[in-house]
């Protein structure tokens, strides 16, 4: 019944495409793909605000702990089941696909990512893995629009138009946040974007927005109606903040990186290696229970005028009322946070680092001030730094600082905390970029070569093959031969530059056109010369393997504007400069969105 409600929607799409021009069916297309995202979001956030409610209220009731730190390992290993089984042995995981699928793949995303990422993270994190939903929200929501334009046959920038849709659509649900959304699939995924394609992104971002506010409980999302007002003359404890969150987003970066990297070295299968790591998250969730899923409720009780309430229910709950005891509690979480959120995605679980930064920076904006309050060097208002720490870890973390300052002030139903959201957010963010050349989540790509840049001339160039472009039909000489040789080579050819080679096809040296222009002129010297005497030494060489990067580097340090190619050490072609130039230029334009 379902597949006939779909197939009778697609005919009916179809039937708008040959109807609509172009642009308007972008606009139409847009808004299905924002529907679909909200769909995602609302799945999601409803289970794992249920499973939440669920261990509050038997934690609570039935006084059994135990539970909020048993249901991340039933969750966690269900996950590895559910890849196992389901999914073909992996799930790719992280926002860096996208990237890849754009670059790489032609904005091609396979179409299990429009259900893989629902189904594994609503059992890690609605089960309380310690991660975020919006990573796989954004994955997801990337997926309806790569496998929409598929299907009806849509061109490579119309795909990656539509997968930017999909990325925008789901941050606005997943935060009623439609400016943030567009902010985040700019900023952070989409290479290069006009302004013209703005439009059909924020018709996208405003209906995930709109369906998430219509079908999901206000109390499900992340927002704060309650703040102070900005007073200026807290500016240098908000850049104080701003620095502590830049080393505390490097700090959580390279541990969580740590983390997964030490988990991906164990020799075991991937059910003992849930079981082993979620046991551990499981311990940690007992001792911090605030370390439960997404943590939003936290981050509420953090911002309200008790926010003791987060020691309830665990082993400190007689120093509820110790203003010193709940600071070293939510120290201790802060620091231990990385841990648990890279030993559940290590482990097996899937979710994505959205959620953890906000979490962190809550915590650290709240622990900062406090502290300035308890020791009585300034009277902070505490529910601000607390949400603007938000921002800044999320600049810092994702090198995102628009992305953060507008969620901030949008989830808070304002602008009042603007200039605090402006001074943490940059100053995190220049600290971050200074330490961590790349974001947290393209970091595993910069290790593969594949990194995405705020450089759009790295970006394109990264996604050039080199051996495109190696010609390799050159004539070459010998080192031996006169220079009648190669005066005949040249009147009989369109070449410049001849790569001089031994019996072995080994490359010894160039000859140019330009170096032998006055000598070829003279018949005596044409005779008697020999190519070994007026050929260049080698400058610079290229190999097949190398990245354009790499081979335009060359060019620039060489002055030349031929390079030659060595395969397994043996001559192979050259490389023409302009050539190269004229496939960046022809990549950049099939790259911009317009």
């Amino acid at each position: 019944m379902f597949k006939k409600y779909i197939s009778k929607l697609e005919v009916i799409i179809a039937i708008a495409q040959s109807l609509l021009t172009p642009k308007q069916f972008i606009f139409l297309s847009a808004v299905l793909v924002g529907i679909s995202s909200a769909v995602a979001v609302i799945v999601l956030k409803t289970f794992a605000h249920w499973v939440f409610a669920f261990a509050t209220y038997v934690t609570g009731f039935w006084k059994l702990g135990f539970i909020k730190g048993i249901l991340p390992i039933i969750g966690i290993m269900l996950t590895v089941f559910v890849v196992k089984r389901v999914l073909g042995g992996t799930i790719q995981k992280g926002t860096s696909q996208i990237l890849y699928a754009v670059a790489k793949k032609a904005s091609i995303i396979p179409k299990k990512q429009m259900y893989a990422q629902i189904i594994t993270s609503s059992l890690t994190v609605g089960l309380g893995g310690s991660a975020g939903l919006e990573s796989p929200i954004v994955v997801t929501g990337a997926a309806f629009g790569s496998n929409y334009a598929q299907n009806y046959k849509l061109s490579y920038k119309d795909r990656t138009l539509l997968i930017g849709c999909g990325v925008a659509a789901g941050i606005a649900a997943a935060f009623n946040a439609p400016i943030a959304g567009v902010l985040f699939a700019i900023e952070v995924l989409l290479v290069d974007v006009s302004i013209a394609a703005f439009t059909p992104i924020m018709i996208a971002a405003a209906t995930g927005a709109l369906v998430s506010v219509i079908a999901l409980d206000e109390t499900i999302l992340l927002s704060f109606k309650q703040q102070e007002s900005f007073d200026y003359h807290n500016i240098v404890f908000y850049v104080l903040l701003g620095i502590l969150t830049g080393f505390m987003s490097i700090y959580y970066s390279r541990n969580f990186q740590r983390v997964e990297h030490f988990f991906s070295r164990l020799k075991l299968t991937p059910y003992k290696k849930a079981l082993f790591g979620s046991s551990i998250l499981a311990v940690l969730i007992f001792i911090f229970p605030t370390l439960f899923g997404e943590g939003y409720e936290t981050i509420k009780t953090l911002s309200d005028n008790d926010p003791g309430k987060l020691m309830e229910d665990t082993l400190f709950s007689s120093f509820r009322d110790n203003n010193w005891a709940l600071l070293l509690f939510v120290g201790f979480t802060m620091m231990v946070k990385v841990f648990a959120s890279g030993i559940t995605l290590g482990s097996g679980g899937n979710g994505g680092n959205f959620a953890p930064s906000l979490f962190l920076g809550s915590y650290l904006g709240f622990f900062f001030s406090k502290f300035v309050n308890l020791i009585g060097l300034a009277k902070l208002p505490v529910s601000n730094f607390t949400l603007v720490g938000m921002a800044g870890i999320l600049s810092g973390l994702f090198h995102a600082p628009l992305t953060g300052i507008f969620l901030i002030a949008e989830i808070t139903g304002g602008y009042n905390l603007m200039i605090p959201l402006m001074i943490v957010s940059s100053i995190s963010f220049a600290i971050s970029r200074r330490f961590e050349k790349h974001s947290i989540d393209v970091k595993n790509l910069a290790k593969k070569g594949h990194a995405f840049t705020s450089n759009k001339d790295t970006n394109v160039l990264s996604t050039l093959d080199t051996n495109s472009i190696i010609q390799t039909d050159f004539l070459t000489v010998s080192p031996d031969e006169n220079l009648e040789k190669l005066v005949d080579l040249i009147s009989h050819s369109n070449q410049v530059i001849f790569a001089v080679v031994n019996a072995e096809n080994e490359l010894l040296g160039i000859v140019h056109f330009n170096t032998i222009r006055e000598i070829i002129f003279n018949t005596y010297r044409v005779k008697y010369t020999k190519i070994k005497d007026v050929m260049l030494p080698l400058n610079e060489i290229i190999t097949p393997d190398e990245s354009m990067e790499m081979v335009m580097n060359k060019f620039e340090k060489s002055k030349m504007t031929y390079l030659p190619v060595l395969k397994n050490d043996k001559y192979y072609g050259f490389i023409s400069k302009s050539i190269a130039l004229e496939a960046y230029r022809t990549k950049l334009k099939a790259m911009t969105i317009d």
